[in-house]
């Protein structure tokens, strides 16, 4: 039985090489080993062996077994046996990468629609309690005419004659190695196998047309500003039979005239003259619930907070639970005083400096 040669000595690259070192590696040994340049014996197996240890060492489980358990772990018995040798096209698919980028056996694929984006507008109120919100915008949906086939009805697609109906061509191409074999998707039919004879009459055989919807958007409770909610398949019509993309609708709340949003608590600002500050008062402030009782105690301080519990705006998600009210207490100063008032003042402030 033949031994197996150690993959980082194929190479000639250390244990620790990164994936760069491999692959320059890599380049240099296939170009020196390939048949298409060297016609000496035993120049096939060893670019064979070049091809394995590459494939190994650039794929980081099979090269971490490797280390561990040498090639019993890596699990590719030979560089013909595990599918990926020389031979065929798996390995050489991996050589051109290596050199050009990949190849891409290009054909008609199923491809996913647009993504499109909308914007709504809601009340501070609205983005509390949640709604319901109308937009409307513009897609691109498959014809219902021709049901997103391109054919005008009654009338099939025919074979494409260049491919054949495969979707794919060959091209040959030279290079450092010889010739190679490439395959792209049909020029004539674009990849698809089949080509349009009789196109539909209402989207011209592009299987697609632009309409107008109205879609009823939810606006889940406690949704602050710059939220974006997503509504999965109501973007742009796929190709080729791909899934529809999704539409993203960003969420903008209106300011309110008197309350403010920090996270889950509203902030009311209420003004209080000076002697409900000194001796205290039961006030009807406004909240989201509607107007509701707070007690200003007697020698309340300007700036003074007070906090009114469940007030504020519902957890996104979690609509039963709610942030506080805080009011802010602004002691007013009077701007113009009676005579009478402004003794009264001139009386307490005597008292006051006793």
């Amino acid at each position: 039985m033949t031994t197996k040669r150690d993959y980082y000595d194929i190479l000639g690259i250390a244990r620790d090489a990164s994936e760069e070192d491999i692959r320059k590696a890599f380049r240099k040994k296939a170009l020196d080993y390939h048949p298409d340049r060297n016609k000496s014996p035993g120049a096939s197996e060893q670019f064979k062996e070049v091809n394995e240890a590459y494939q190994v060492l650039t794929d980081p489980e099979r090269r971490r077994r490797y280390d561990r358990f040498g090639h019993a772990g890596a699990g590719n018995g030979s560089a013909s046996g595990g599918g990926q040798g020389f031979d065929g096209f798996g390995g050489f698919g991996d050589i051109f990468d290596a050199f050009f980028g990949g190849t891409g056996a290009a054909g008609a694929r199923a491809r996913q629609g647009r993504d499109l984006g909308a914007t709504v507008s809601v009340t501070f109120e609205e983005a509390a309690f949640g709604t319901t919100k109308e937009i409307e915008i513009t897609r691109i949906e498959h014809c219902t005419r021709c049901e997103g086939g391109g054919s005008e009805p009654g009338h099939e697609k025919q074979t494409c004659s260049n491919c054949r109906g495969s979707g794919k061509v060959r091209r040959a191409q030279r290079s450092v190695f010889g010739q190679f074999v490439t395959e792209a998707a049909c020029n004539v039919c674009g990849g698809a196998g089949s080509v349009i004879t009789d196109p539909c009459t209402q989207c011209k055989g592009s299987g697609h047309q632009r309409a107008q919807r109205k879609l009823q958007v939810t606006i889940p409770a406690g949704v602050p500003s710059g939220a974006r909610l997503s509504l999965q398949g109501q973007g742009d019509a796929g190709v080729r039979g791909g899934p529809p993309g999704d539409l993203y609708v960003d969420v903008r709340v209106a300011r309110h005239p008197v309350f403010e949003r920090q996270e889950n608590d509203v902030v009311y600002a209420m003004k209080v003259s000076f002697p409900e500050a000194a001796l205290g008062v039961e006030l009807e402030v406004p909240t989201l619930d509607g107007p509701a009782k707070l007690k200003i105690p007697p020698g309340t301080q300007p700036h003074a907070v007070f906090r009114m519990k469940g007030h504020g705006m519902p957890h996104l998600g979690r609509p039963s639970r709610r942030g506080d009210q805080l009011v802010t207490v602004d002691v007013a100063t009077p701007e113009h005083l009676s005579k009478r008032q402004k003794q009264l003042l001139e009386e307490l402030q005597q008292e006051l400096r006793r």
